[in-house]
């Protein structure tokens, strides 16, 4: 995992004035609004559909792949370095609610008290489908074609054409 200083002078700045991207969307997620969500990620694909309730910290390390869509209420915690990316693949489908948490914090409570975060990469593959309510941690890779049952706790990586489900998730069968 790599460190970073959420406290940073312009760290702040940057996730208040993302923050205020996401605020404007959710409040009246137009096509204008959605259009200066889009121009904050690093890339976004077509045809990227994205509904109210999407929050992230930065943005500036995601990437969205052509044609996938993201429903209400989806939480990312991203971190501004590129060691940490979140990458989401071409058709993917994300349900509500779903949480994607690429920073964390030291577990060492004498660590924590510096204040650093921790970020790893989140990196999720091609036609994938999260259901909702799933949360997928940080140095987790989701293969081609797999599937994430809803409610979901994602811990370890998951390979090409499987379904997972449940806390942690684990394997219920190839597809």
């Amino acid at each position: 995992m790599q460190p970073f200083n959420s406290l940073n002078k312009e760290l702040l700045a940057l996730r208040k004035q993302t923050g205020e991207i996401c605020r404007l969307f959710n409040k009246s997620p137009s096509k204008g609004n959605l259009k200066r969500i889009k121009e904050v990620f690093a890339q976004c694909g077509e045809g990227v559909i994205i509904e109210s309730g999407f929050h992230c910290d930065y943005g500036n390390q995601i990437t969205i792949g052509d044609r996938s869509f993201i429903n209400i209420n989806c939480t990312v915690l991203d971190a501004p370095i590129s060691e940490a990316s979140i990458t989401i693949g071409n058709d993917c489908l994300i349900g509500p609610n779903v949480q994607l948490l690429a920073v964390s914090h030291a577990v060492n409570p004498t660590q924590r008290l510096n204040k650093e975060n921790f970020a790893s990469p989140i990196t999720i593959g091609d036609n994938v489908w999260i259901g909702a309510g799933a949360i997928i941690l940080a140095d987790v890779s989701i293969g081609d074609n797999s599937a994430i049952g809803a409610g979901s706790v994602v811990t370890k990586n998951v390979t090409a054409n499987t379904v997972v489900a449940g806390n942690p998730a684990r394997e219920i069968r190839a597809l």
